[in-house]
């Protein structure tokens, strides 16, 4: 049950409490938000042009209305991901018995999973995973929509949860009319209770608790026999400390630079090259003097004093416009800590130095995330014990490391003549994971094993020997 000091409020008006604090709240709407960029539904698609009619603002759909929506988000949040999780992770343990056995109980497509949760976290500054044993009595684990989640912390350090509320809508027809409907769960360590939303009200969900697999109290079923975890079932990935997503730091430079663009288009496509002043146009109206300039290549005007025809040219000040555009994108990645690919900086071939520098900024983000993710991985390790233990499998008090194997830039050719330079110097087995060619380095190892130990055959193996021959002959 929620605690509640004042005794009055129900646990079920409590949670519509909370729902509604969270769909109204600034942190929800980035979320939101920071996924959209993601997608690049930058603010700019939903802009307007107005017109003044008796001083009030009106919608002119007349007026050229671009709308060009740049994919900043897209590249800072993929390069960031790419950067620190596409790469095989690595688990480290003394007790090997034990670490595979946590790799087991993963499973292969967990790298695939961090690489979602980096992309959820960076778009919506946390990301939740949900480890659940499913029917078959497997370990599985889920990434549920952050704005579906609304965690109940114990401490200012939001690292402890007392419960937690996940609500979601679906889908479902009453009829043929299709409608939504809210379902909320509510997480505790030692249980999960089930509502639903009808009519701005939260009642039990009587539906859930016809289910066999949910008529227990606890969070699981093996063997048939309940379970819970000892504590709320869900770990949060955070993107930093204050768990923000990275669009907060560079929105309104992407959205000056959507409108900029959008507007230098507005004026490419509106304005002309020519504006003609008439003075005593002898002519009906503006259209016969186009017409008359175009196919008699001239105009007639009247005989009056000061009749002539001025022609003023107008143009767009571009260089301005690109300098404004290039120190917009220059504070995009800087401030976003990205890298731009298309910078001068990089250069042709920059050396190991240069594109550590260029890269700092990456770095330095993502150690960020780094930490936060190891952290969550700890957390998780609490889990798959536990489902060992529930399996009757063993486990082990020795801690495992995760480490994540950042796809570093490097000077190829630089890297190269650095390994070949340290042979003798530290192990060949440093030499081979640094090697740019390597993927696997075990793999690798194995395969020089295997191919001096054919060099030895081949060495003394005296089958084709010259001398033998000759002596054959003989």
């Amino acid at each position: 049950m929620i605690k509640n000091n004042i005794n009055i409020l129900s646990t079920e008006e409590l949670i519509k409490i909370y729902i509604d604090e969270f769909n109204d709240s600034d942190e929800r709407k980035l979320m939101i938000k920071g996924e959209k960029y993601y997608k690049v539904e930058n603010d700019i698609l939903n802009r307007k042009m107005i017109r003044y009619e008796n001083e009030q603002p009106v919608e002119d759909e007349t007026k050229t209305n671009n709308k060009l929506a740049h994919g900043f988000m897209h590249t800072l949040v993929d390069d960031k991901v790419n950067y620190l999780l596409v790469k095989p992770y690595t688990l480290k343990c003394e007790d090997k018995n034990y670490l595979k056995s946590v790799e087991g109980v993963l499973g292969k497509r967990f790298q695939k999973k961090l690489n979602q949760l980096g992309t959820e976290t960076s778009n919506k500054g946390i990301a939740w995973l949900h480890p659940y044993i499913d029917s078959q009595g497997v370990f599985k684990t889920m990434k549920i929509p952050s704005e579906q989640i609304i965690p109940l912390w114990i401490d200012n350090d939001h690292e402890e949860l007392q419960a937690l509320i996940r609500y979601y809508e679906v889908e479902t027809y009453e009829g043929q009319e299709k409608k939504y409907v809210t379902k909320i769960e509510y997480w505790t360590p030692e249980s999960v209770d089930y509502y639903v939303l009808v009519d701005g009200e939260v009642i039990e969900d009587s539906e859930m608790y016809l289910d066999e697999e949910n008529s227990y109290e606890g969070h699981y079923k093996v063997n048939k026999e309940p379970g819970n975890w000892g504590i709320v079932p869900f770990i949060p990935f955070k993107n930093n400390d204050f768990e923000l997503p990275d669009l907060q730091f560079v929105k309104t430079l992407i959205d000056n630079y959507d409108l900029t663009r959008s507007d230098v288009a507005n004026l490419l496509e509106d304005v002309k090259n020519i504006i003609y002043a008439l003075r005593g146009y002898g002519g009906e109206d503006l259209s016969e003097f186009m017409r008359d300039l175009a196919y008699y290549r001239a105009v007639k005007l009247d005989a009056d004093e000061g009749a002539g025809l001025d022609k003023i040219e107008t143009t767009i000040n571009i260089e301005a416009a690109k300098e404004h555009y290039n120190t917009l994108k220059k504070d995009i990645f800087d401030c976003g800590q990205g890298v731009d690919k298309n910078s001068d900086k990089l250069g042709n071939s920059p050396s190991g130095i240069a594109l550590k520098f260029i890269y700092s900024g990456l770095d330095l983000k993502c150690n960020a995330l780094e930490d936060n993710f190891k952290w969550a991985f700890e957390q998780l390790i609490y889990f798959v014990n536990k489902y060992l233990e529930i399996t009757n499998q063993s486990t082990s008090d020795k801690e495992i490391d995760i480490i994540f194997n950042r796809d570093i830039a490097i000077n190829e050719s630089q890297a190269i003549t650095d390994c070949a330079n340290s042979k003798g110097v530290i192990s060949d087995k440093t030499i081979i994971s640094n090697h740019p060619w390597v993927d696997d380095v075990e793999d690798e190892i194995k395969q020089i094993e295997e191919e001096n130990a054919t060099k030895e055959v081949d060495m003394f193996d005296d089958t084709n020997d010259p001398d033998d021959e000759e002596n054959t002959e003989e």
